[in-house]
């Protein structure tokens, strides 16, 4: 039997995350695997290919940071960028700093396993790799994980079925076909005004309705482009200081809403809306902090439904009554006006809820719905999903399951206590998916690759995230958590939308205060974890 395989670090996934820590690993002398499930890089941009998709952070802001030559070379093409434009940067950057050669592709990494003798991990792959590293890095995802409900009947569906996480690469014709679309989420939104232009009849199934904005997405102004660009560098420090990551070329409001008049509010709130983009939130300071102050822009909202959709008894099932921003804001592009089709028909499942699919259709309980199509825009396991589908065993043979019954607990999102030398990019307990991901990424890369660095320079076997400071940390996301509106509907921040997974609201919002944070346990020697000699 041929020895295991040796390199300083296993990265799982090559999305945005992948790419950079193996870049940014073998420009710090490490050596390192990437191991990638897909057929190429991309991560989300890859598997996502559904009609309409495309990023809900404008393209100049949702690129890396980290190379001046590359953001001087790209050209974005369009203010919110559709997917097949993400996946090409995705692939020019792969290629650019020729990544490829340390990808495994249509590898899915089945166990890591914490050897503790030496202070090593054992990874296996599907494939029949056998690794040994001293670092794991998981750059597994936030969205990669697709969910996908268990409905009485769905396998005896004759027609054709497809998930918005997993879409064909060679895409989908609806042309003259019934279509049917479960959910109505963020892919949902960008995907129904597409299938509804393209079906023969589409019928929606609405669990909860959404609130959404317009992108009002356009071509790029090159001069525009090129003033940008100028600055480019001013730019991304502005999102470094952006509880969001992003939006910073809006002026911002930091009164309250409740401190305005009526004619102020509506004025900023249409200023908003005319601008487009998730910087609607950002009108005022306390919009997602007071019940008082939310209800003035999700009322703002919804009588802009009401103006755009015809039939008011429909107007009435999409008006969502939730706070607006507790489940993430969408960005659309025509998603209300599409109910104006007569080709379109909405199915509230709060009045009339799904019993079975039926090998003809979906039947709900006033009746059949006879479809030759049925598309799952149901989400993702989110944040926990992809990790969890991995046999990772730390210390004492303890599995990251086990770890995590009771939810996911993290120090810093970046490590977990029992797993020496793992890291999680972007993972639970950090901004996470309440920010501009690509700025997320490239903070906890450079911490990763800093952190790694100085266990190299001082000889360091393992680092670890104590049990205290794991605790300390997880209380410390809830508080801040608590002072906020997220955690008061059920969206999968939370977990809501996976049947069995324990709720616990899973990112922690404002970008600024938690990178400062991790420079302080960085400056402090890393605090709140233990670092063991070999």
């Amino acid at each position: 039997m041929s020895s295991p395989r040796r390199v300083d670090a296993v990265v799982v996934g090559a999305g945005f995350a992948g790419l950079y820590m193996l870049h940014k690993l073998r420009s710090e002398g490490f050596s390192a695997v990437v191991f990638e499930a897909g057929g190429g890089v991309g991560g989300t941009w890859y598997w996502n290919r559904y009609p309409g998709a495309r990023c809900d952070v404008e393209s100049m802001e949702y690129s890396y940071g980290f190379d001046e030559e590359l953001e001087q070379d790209w050209e974005w093409t369009e203010r919110y960028a559709p997917q097949p434009e993400i996946l090409r940067y995705a692939n020019h950057v792969a290629d650019r700093f020729d990544l490829r050669r340390d990808i495994e592709f249509e590898t899915r990494v089945t166990t890591a396993t914490f050897l503790e003798a030496n202070s090593t991990w054992h990874v296996h792959t599907d494939r029949g790799h056998d690794i040994v590293s001293q670092f794991l890095v998981m750059a597994t995802g936030c969205l990669s994980s697709a969910n996908i409900p268990e409905i009485n009947g769905a396998a005896t569906f004759t027609g054709s079925s497809f998930h918005t996480g997993t879409w064909p690469q060679k895409g989908v014709d609806f042309t003259g076909q019934r279509v049917g679309v479960i959910g109505t989420g963020s892919s949902a939104i960008q995907a129904i005004p597409i299938i509804a232009e393209q079906a023969r009849h589409l019928t929606v199934f609405q669990r909860t309705a959404s609130f959404a904005v317009p992108a009002w997405n356009q071509a790029l102004d090159p001069g525009a482009v090129k003033e940008l660009k100028a600055e480019y560098q001013t730019l991304r420090a502005e999102q470094r200081q952006m509880a969001t990551g992003f939006g910073s070329r809006i002026e911002r409001k930091d009164g309250s809403a409740l401190d305005a008049t009526p004619d102020e509010l509506a004025q900023e709130l249409q200023r908003r809306w005319e601008y487009g983009g998730l910087s609607f939130l950002g009108a005022y300071n306390d919009l997602l902090l007071t019940n008082a102050a939310n209800d003035l822009a999700a009322d703002f909202v919804r009588n802009k439904l009401r103006q755009i959709v015809h039939d008011p008894a429909v107007a009435d099932k999409l008006t969502p009554t939730q706070v607006i921003g507790c489940k993430r804001l969408c960005v659309d592009t025509g998603y209300w006006a599409t109910f104006n089709r007569p080709n379109v028909h909405l199915v509230d499942l709060q009045d009339d809820p799904i019993e079975a699919i039926t090998p003809t259709g979906i039947r709900t309980a006033t009746g059949e719905h006879p479809l030759e199509a049925i598309v799952y825009a149901t989400g993702f396991d989110a944040m926990t999903g992809a990790l969890l589908k991995i046999e990772i065993t730390g210390r004492g043979g303890v599995s990251l399951r086990e770890a995590w019954a009771a939810g996911p607990r993290t120090y810093l999102g970046l490590g977990v206590a029992g797993f020496p030398n793992l890291f999680t990019i972007t993972g639970p307990g950090s901004p996470s998916v309440l920010t501009n991901m690509l700025v997320s990424i490239q903070h906890h890369v450079e911490w990763i690759a800093e952190c790694i660095g100085h266990l190299r320079q001082n000889h360091l076997a393992a680092i670890e995230a104590t049990e205290p400071a794991q605790e300390a940390w997880v209380d410390y996301v809830n508080t801040v958590a608590s002072f906020t509106l997220f955690p008061t509907c059920n969206s999968w921040y939370l977990g809501a939308n996976v049947p069995g997974k324990t709720r616990v609201f899973m990112p922690l919002p404002g970008f600024p205060p938690y990178a400062e944070q991790c420079a302080h346990v960085a400056r402090s020697g890393y605090e709140g974890f233990a670092l063991t000699m070999p």
